[in-house]
């Protein structure tokens, strides 16, 4: 498949999960938000009509499909005012790692569970003292006979409460050099040893966040993921779709609140004609428009190598097409906002939260600033000040 074109199959995948959106809306987000709940039911309807899993394969119960499919998903879910959070998560992230990586155990107790939305998982790597810069993580590993013990602190982490475990990204020492490498377990929710406290955001929003402390936390030794040498490639093999699909969060943010601007700048009428006649309100909303399918072009790409098996080259694409969906959601929202004017700001039009919430992307799971710095370095072959 064109990294460009859709496929058919991806255009009816775009018009079936934007009627799910559509019958669920903002309206129902933010009913379950002010409730302090989850979006249970919607999340239980895509994954009954196999939007879930899609990226999963289908001996396990997925749609054999990739990134590419499931990132169609989430964007068109969040056009509909109601995108899912924990799809960046669950599938992107720790259903990826699991399906290239996991032991054959962990494939069939996990796989087929996260595509029908039974059961979720988390995802642990950001620390106090070490965000940007995981080569600073000091959450450890050691063995101790046939388990592993588990001891650090991890901040920042979405749905710890709601889902079922959390992969968590530790380090473990090389018996070969002595060295610390990054390794990934599951941890149950329920493990001894493995507390959690809710983090107090402005953000509103209904995946709450989490600081996580595992106290000699021990796990058997099937609670290692894979092979523990190749834990810096399943780690990146994790971070690429979840930078894919934070880019697919952010156009589908972008794309609603561009569409209540567009809806009330065409009937909005102060003088004579509705404001969407006026260049002052229509070229800004025109630029957005363009900015969002642009980053919506750079995303396909990046998925599509991800889907082929081009990890490097995603790597870079997934980057970039993060970056420049930030930057394009925030301008739309902000656009948005302003030509509703005090509209904007109301309950009635549900735009005022998002103006917090388009700033998520360019903060998580990596700042606009450090991928600036990977492509001038990895990218441009500049030299690191760092």
């Amino acid at each position: 498949m064109s990294p460009v074109l859709e496929t058919e199959e991806h255009k009816a995948l775009r018009k079936a999960v934007a009627a799910l959106g559509t019958r669920y809306g903002h309206d129902y987000l933010t009913k379950v938000i002010a409730a302090g709940a989850y979006p249970d039911e919607l999340w239980s309807e895509a994954a009954k009509l196999g939007y879930l899993g899609v990226n999963l394969p289908e001996e396990y119960g997925g749609g054999g499909s990739g990134i590419a499919e499931l990132s169609i998903v989430l964007e068109e879910l969040g056009a509909a005012g109601c995108p899912l959070l924990m799809m960046v998560v669950s599938p992107a992230i720790c259903g990826t790692v699991i399906a290239r990586f996991g032991t054959a155990d962990q494939k069939q107790d996990w796989l087929p569970a996260l595509a029908d939305g039974t059961r979720t998982m988390a995802f642990g790597i950001t620390e106090p003292d070490a965000g940007s810069n995981s080569h600073r993580i000091t959450t450890t590993a050691r063995r101790d006979g046939t388990d592993w013990i588990l001891t650090g602190r991890k901040v920042f982490i979405s749905g710890v409460d709601i889902a079922d475990a959390t992969l968590i990204v530790g380090r473990a020492e090389d018996a070969r050099t002595g060295k610390l490498k990054p390794c990934l377990f599951i941890v149950p929710r329920d493990a001894p040893g493995f507390e959690r406290r809710q983090i107090a955001m402005e953000l509103h929003g209904a995946e709450k966040q989490f600081e996580l402390t595992l106290d000699d936390v021990r796990l058997p030794a099937d609670a290692l993921v894979g092979d523990e040498d190749a834990g810096l490639l399943q780690l990146f093999a994790g971070l690429n779709p979840e930078r894919v699909m934070t880019a697919a969060f952010a156009i589908g943010m972008g794309r609603y609140a561009l569409s209540r601007a567009i809806t009330y700048a065409r009937e909005r009428t102060v003088w004579r004609d509705p404001i969407g006649a006026h260049q002052a309100i229509a070229h800004p909303l025109a630029q957005a428009h363009i900015e969002l399918e642009l980053a919506r072009l750079m995303m396909q790409k990046a998925a599509f190598l991800y889907d082929s098996g081009d990890d490097a080259g995603a790597g870079e694409a997934a980057n970039m097409a993060k970056y420049a969906a930030a930057e394009a959601c925030v301008k739309a929202v902000d656009q948005s906002v302003h030509t509703l004017g005090g509209n904007g700001l109301t309950g009635e039009f549900g735009l005022a939260s998002l103006i917090t919430a388009s700033r998520v992307a360019r903060i998580a799971p990596v700042s606009r600033e450090m991928i600036l710095n990977y492509v001038s370095h990895q990218t441009l072959g500049l030299p690191k000040s760092y």
